[in-house]
């Protein structure tokens, strides 16, 4: 209960404002607790966790960086995540997955012109984190972690586990908190949008979530297909002090 009171005073995706108890705490108690971290040191390794971020496809477009992103020890994408057809210059390995009930959904359709059919699937097995950003996310989680149909919401009758191209396994799915949501926008999004009215909606990107959740997970980070304006300028390689 303290932990809902703390998150009540916060709206969506950083907190529970205007939610109704039942709706999200029937979800969030099934969330299993993680047996390991997120990311394990390879055996075969020195223990440095090197991994790669993988943003837009469209800037990767004739980069040739599909070897380099697949040799590292985990690639992390997000959103449409299309491998299929652009190995040479995205890669093909997929170890992180990160989204929301939205952009797995409606991906199907935006991206359907580019070959688009599900969400990524690996040989090696993908672990899935799920940014909740919404009632509909926690609609979707509680389906989708009892292996039922969605009964109410935006996905009523559509049942999550179609979604996750026959990978979901619930010691391989995560689920971000709202705190550290909350944290990447505070500390790290610098938006002008911050200080005008509709400045609670402003949230960071599925990228952004991404980008920062590999920062706390792996040693090493490299990112690919993230665009700013001065980009030339500066490394895509992260380490961590």
């Amino acid at each position: 209960m303290s932990e809902w009171n703390h998150l009540s005073h916060f709206s969506n995706p950083f907190g529970f404002m205007g939610y109704n108890y039942d709706d999200v705490m029937d979800s969030v108690k099934l969330i299993p607790k993680p047996k390991e971290p997120l990311l394990l040191p390879k055996p075969d390794g020195d223990g440095c966790v090197r991994c790669a971020v993988v943003g837009t496809v469209e800037i990767l477009s004739g980069s040739k960086k599909g070897v380099e992103i697949d040799g590292h020890d985990y690639v992390f994408r997000m959103n449409g995540a299309i491998t299929n057809g652009y190995e040479e210059h995205v890669g093909n390995k997929t170890s992180v997955y990160v989204h929301t009930a939205h952009s797995i959904t409606t991906l199907l359709y935006l991206l359907k012109k580019y070959g688009y059919k599900s969400g990524p699937h690996d040989e090696q097995g993908i672990k899935y984190v799920m940014i909740p950003e919404g009632v509909r996310d926690f609609q979707w989680l509680k389906a989708l972690l009892r292996g039922e149909k969605v009964s109410a919401g935006p996905y009523r009758n559509k049942l999550p586990r179609n979604y996750y191209s026959g990978q979901y396994n619930e010691s391989r799915f995560y689920v971000l908190h709202q705190d550290f949501l909350l944290y990447v926008r505070n500390r790290f999004l610098l938006s002008h949008n911050l200080k005008k009215t509709l400045w609670p909606l402003v949230r960071p990107t599925n990228g952004a979530f991404a980008l920062f959740l590999a920062l706390h997970t792996c040693d090493i980070v490299d990112a690919y297909g993230f665009m700013t304006d001065d980009y030339m300028k500066y490394s895509f390689t992260i380490h961590k002090p």
